[in-house]
């Protein structure tokens, strides 16, 4: 692996060599989740980088110190700490510079490993620092610290709560002074986003996805109260946003470097004050020829913010991520996701349609009242009346940073103790009517029930309808469902040819001989991608059937036709559950 230095260094300066690391997890049998590509890039590493990029610009420890930075995500590239820590050292030894080590966005699950590395570089004498939202989320919502927090602090691993914007020049100053401080606390005070440095990651980190994808936060906070969530408990509830300048400047920066895709990370973009100033803005970027494509999450009353939908089109957007989480609305009730009114459901999607927007909407396995027939109900119901495209699903997860995780533990409820399993693919806790297995059956088999052969002609048939390339709608069905089934991990979580490190394994676990992991992994991976094939030869027959049927824009179904005032009378979709 070779370590990329961004910034060079004059013969006559010292160095100071700043190393960040977004860390990946492990699966269930220890293996870090790495690809040969993985899924998109991670928002806080680019956040992070773009602050970094700027303190190294202004020099902020001294004319005479060169800040080199290098920035990793596991996800797709091998983190060899001995080798790393070496490069560090180094600087420090024979340079009479200085290193940091940054684990950055460092989510629930995503903990453990995080302080696996941690701790590898601390033993080489390297100073270390944790952010992300599980340091966050549990000092900004639990009375009492976690152990995992405290024995990264036991270990001499500092945190950092809240936002770098703005503090990364004083975490700096005493990491080269060897002065960090035990925990860094910035939860009170959220940092205006106006002029800030923006979110940036060198191509060839980008290049490592699949997609060729950028991400950057055009926001943060979100106005809203879902128990489950984590982000209003982090970055506020408050508005805070990027200008219009802001933006265009890291759109121009990124498509310099041959990248034209973006997923815009903030929670909910509706919600984003200065949507539309952005949206103009982008409007006028491609109509002066600077062809972009975005990805945005946006809330379920859109269709009702005037101009929206339409100018999110007109910048770009061809795929909107929407939080449906459930049809069923005293679930709804239940997560305080009052915003979520299934009387909306239709004509929101069929608005996103109507301006050529795909509909990617997340669904939550798990509430008080779910079981596996009424979940299996649901589905049904969906597929008939609900005209969305890609449909991915979450089990409902206490993450900690949620009031859901904050109520648990003033409670005393008994959760799973081990954060690597809080990846929304795992159960941590009770549910009322279900055990354990039924919970994670279900949400297997919930997959395989959206994406039958007889569902995924359906969407075909409709994209057609909608002027949407059924072979690029075949190739998103495919991506969703195949990840699940043969590397049973989540869509998002996944990525193109898993890359298994035989040492790379969670410790405690033993180490494999290499007779033994070797073939092992070469049988596993000829399964897995002979599946994935034949799976792929099936989608291909659905693709070629429908694309065979005459006159296909004479298609329509129920979730196609117009809302109409008399639909609650008719339509299962508010009748299924008293609360409809």
């Amino acid at each position: 692996m070779a370590i990329p230095n961004t910034l060079g260094r004059s013969q006559a300066n010292r160095p100071f060599r700043l190393l960040l690391i977004k860390p990946s997890h492990y699966d269930d049998e220890g293996y870090v989740i790495q690809w040969w590509r993985s899924s998109i890039p991670s928002n806080s590493l680019a956040a992070v980088y773009g602050n970094a990029l700027d303190a190294a610009e202004r020099q902020v420890l001294g004319a005479d110190v060169t800040i080199e930075v290098t920035v990793l995500d596991e996800t797709n590239t091998r983190i060899d700490t001995r080798r790393l820590s070496r490069h560090l050292r180094r600087g420090i030894d024979r340079q009479g510079g200085g290193a940091l080590v940054g684990l950055v966005g460092v989510q629930s699950n995503q903990y453990p490993r995080a302080l696996d590395l941690a701790r590898r570089f601390k033993a080489a004498g390297l100073p270390v620092v944790i952010g992300g939202f599980h340091v966050s989320g549990c000092l900004s919502m639990l009375e009492r610290r976690p152990v995992e927090l405290q024995a990264a602090l036991d270990a001499g691993i500092s945190l950092f709560a809240g936002e770098l914007e703005g503090r990364l020049d004083r975490l700096l100053l005493d990491a080269v002074n060897g002065q960090l401080e035990p925990i860094y606390d910035y939860l009170s005070d959220l940092p205006d986003l106006t002029g800030a440095p923006t979110p940036y990651l060198p191509a060839a980190r980008i290049k490592r996805t699949m997609g060729k994808r950028a991400s950057f936060d055009a926001g943060r906070g979100c106005p809203f109260l879902c128990s489950f969530c984590t982000i209003i408990n982090v970055q506020g509830r408050k508005s805070r946003h990027r200008s219009a300048d802001d933006v265009e400047a890291l759109i121009r920066a990124n498509a310099a470097d041959g990248t034209r895709n973006f997923f815009i990370t903030d929670d909910n973009f509706a919600r984003n004050r200065n949507w539309e100033a952005i949206f103009d803005r982008l409007i006028a970027l491609r109509a002066s020829g600077l062809e972009i494509h975005l990805v945005i999450q946006a809330d379920t009353q859109t269709h009702r913010i005037k101009g929206f939908i339409e100018k999110a089109a007109a910048a770009g957007v061809n795929r909107v991520f929407i939080g449906l989480e459930s049809i069923n609305p005293a679930s709804l009730k239940g997560a305080q996701k009052g915003q979520n009114k299934i009387g909306d459901y239709r004509a929101l999607l069929q608005a996103w349609h109507s301006v050529g927007v795909l509909t990617y909407a997340g669904y939550i396995i798990g509430f008080p009242d779910d079981t596996p027939e009424s979940i299996r109900r649901d589905i049904r119901i969906i597929q008939r009346e609900l005209p969305i495209d890609i449909m991915e699903f979450f089990i409902l997860t206490p993450l900690p940073g949620s009031k859901d995780h904050q109520q648990l533990v003033q409670q005393g409820v008994e959760l799973e103790p081990d954060m690597n399993q809080y990846d929304t693919q795992h159960v941590t806790t009770a549910h009322p009517r279900m055990s354990r297995a039924d919970w994670e059956g279900i949400y297997r088999e919930v997959w395989d029930l959206y994406y039958s052969d007889e569902h995924v002609a359906t969407v075909l048939r409709r994209c057609r309808v909608w002027g949407y390339d059924p072979k690029h709608m075949l190739a998103k069905l495919f991506a969703f469902h195949a990840p699940i089934v043969h590397e049973r991990m989540h869509p998002l979580e996944g990525g193109l040819i898993r890359r298994k490190v035989r040492r790379d394994r969670r410790p405690g676990l033993p180490i494999e001989h290499p007779l033994l992991f070797y073939p092992r992994f070469a049988v596993d991976f000829v399964i897995k991608y002979a599946g994935a094939y034949r799976m792929h030869r099936r989608y291909r027959r659905i693709l070629e059937r429908v694309m065979a049927e005459p006159d296909p824009l004479a298609y329509t179904d129920i979730a196609m036709a117009p809302v109409v005032a008399d639909e609650r009378e008719t339509l299962q979709l508010y009748s299924a559950v008293a609360s409809a």
